[in-house]
């Protein structure tokens, strides 16, 4: 049975673990100590003190990735819930070592093999992970590792879950059967048929082998719930549920809990754990940092051709939308001649725009008129990466306009975002922008930052679009 090859399969992956991160810290040494990579400290402790703390270090991990959900069934879960699990657990992870390594004083045990540490650890657990998804992916495929179900309801839910089932065998799920009362036993489903009514599962569940058992039945027949959950846990066998009310929600939901009372939030916005935020806004405040002082001779060169080319400031202040709705001031160079403000705050840039000075055209086409905004996200009003804000009296006429348009202020806006990187910059459709902005929203991930970090630098800064 399937519960039993999960207990084995976890026991595998924490032994598996623990040899990564032993690994690990073996590897961070060798890199340390014995290439020629780092100056070579005069003095460090010997190979045997490098390693003890591994007693303390494994359990250490093991239970991190444990309360992270690591060691739970990842048949249904995307591998961005691995990998984010990795990289918190060995945040976490470092920062209890060297709180301990202060503590009792240690100051010769190097930094350098701690830091590297982490970051193999990191790319060794993913590596291990993905190695582990693939192998099961091929032996599900192959009729091996397979949870069999059984799917209460033969209606539009049970037929839309099959459907999902056969199109991806990988996840190795096996249904023996439907029981439906509005369907003739032998009624053919997908692959399998229904094998009875509703009043038969404790026989079908005495007779069969069963893992799990999906309810699609529905709303019609929600009273009948209390008798099936009940006959299925006699049985032992886990029940899950498809809410018939699911084509209602507009996005993946999640629930909270208020003492014994579920709440069901309509949309997944990773964002909203505050862990997530803290890892956000620490790269945003170091990455900022490292930008501002690496872009600082293009920031001095254009203030100064910017003074001197145009009357006027340097710099222009332009109220946007962000986080929460709440207004604050956007910094950019200023390309156009000044204005004012009634004027500014109504009207779109077009092309061969006559507001806009002949350095302005350039640092707009290259977008370094965005660069201040570094700064914005130094304040904390921006992010590096996400939706891009707009000015208020636009988002009062697109949120009459575009369905669901508020729902990019529930992250910080940034300097740059996945509609961006997209082409759905300028002068494109906002609906296009607008469903890659709530896309980035509700898949968040340090990974998907960095890889909207590559696409803005390698698809380079020069837009077809900007006017």
């Amino acid at each position: 049975m399937i519960k039993s090859h999960q207990r084995f399969l976890n026991s595998m992956l924490v032994i598996i673990d623990g040899v990564v991160i032993a690994l690990a810290l073996f590897f961070a040494w060798a890199l340390r100590f014995q290439t020629n990579i780092f100056l070579q400290a005069g003095w460090h402790l010997d190979f045997r003190e490098y390693m003890s703390p591994l007693l303390f270090i494994i359990p250490l991990y093991l239970l991190l990735y444990n309360s992270l959900g690591l060691y739970m069934p990842q048949r249904i879960k995307k591998m961005d819930f691995e990998v984010a699990g990795i990289i918190k657990a060995n945040i976490i992870g470092l920062m209890i070592l060297m709180s301990i390594l202060f503590v009792v004083k240690q100051i010769h045990y190097s930094r350098y093999v701690l830091l590297l540490f982490s970051l193999l650890s990191v790319v060794l657990g993913v590596v291990e992970r993905i190695f582990l998804r693939k192998s099961l992916r091929i032996a599900r495929s192959k009729g091996l590792n397979l949870k069999h179900i059984l799917v209460i309801g033969a209606g539009d839910l049970g037929c839309n879950f099959a459907h999902k089932i056969q199109q991806n065998r990988y996840l190795g799920y096996n249904i023996i059967g439907f029981l439906d009362d509005d369907k003739r036993e032998g009624y053919k489903v997908a692959h399998s048929h229904v094998m009875g009514k509703i009043d038969d599962l404790s026989t079908i569940l005495f007779n069969y082998e069963i893992d799990e058992v999906i309810l699609a039945i529905p709303l019609k027949e929600y009273d009948r719930l209390n008798d099936i959950i009940k006959m299925c846990e006699k049985a032992g066998v886990k029940a899950q549920i498809i809410p018939d009310y699911y084509k209602y929600l507009p996005a993946k939901p999640y629930v909270d809990q208020i003492d014994d009372l579920p709440l069901i939030n309509i949309r997944y916005v990773p964002l909203d754990d505050p862990f997530n935020q803290l890892i956000k806004r620490g790269m945003d405040i170091l990455l900022s940092l490292f930008g501002i002082l690496l872009i600082s001779p293009i920031l001095v060169f254009t203030s100064i051709i910017i003074k001197i080319t145009s009357p006027g400031p340097i710099l222009f202040k332009q109220t946007r939308v962000g986080l929460h709705r709440r207004d604050f001031d956007m910094y950019k160079f200023r390309s156009m001649k000044v204005q004012k403000k009634e004027e500014e705050k109504l009207q779109w840039t077009i092309k061969d725009d006559p507001r806009k000075t002949k350095f302005g055209t350039f640092i707009r086409k290259t977008s370094i008129d965005e660069l201040p905004q570094l700064f914005n996200v130094l304040k904390g009003d921006m992010s590096l990466i996400g939706p891009r804000p707009e000015r208020p009296y636009f988002v009062e006429k697109f949120k009459e306009e575009i369905p669901k348009y508020m729902i990019k202020h529930h992250v910080r806006p940034g300097i740059t975002g996945w509609a961006q990187v997209n082409g759905w910059r300028g002068d494109t459709s906002i609906q296009r922008r607008i469903e890659c902005d709530i896309y980035y929203i509700e898949n968040w991930s340090i990974l998907l930052d960095i890889k909207i970090m590559f696409l803005t630098v390698f698809k380079g800064f020069v837009n077809k679009n900007a006017y």
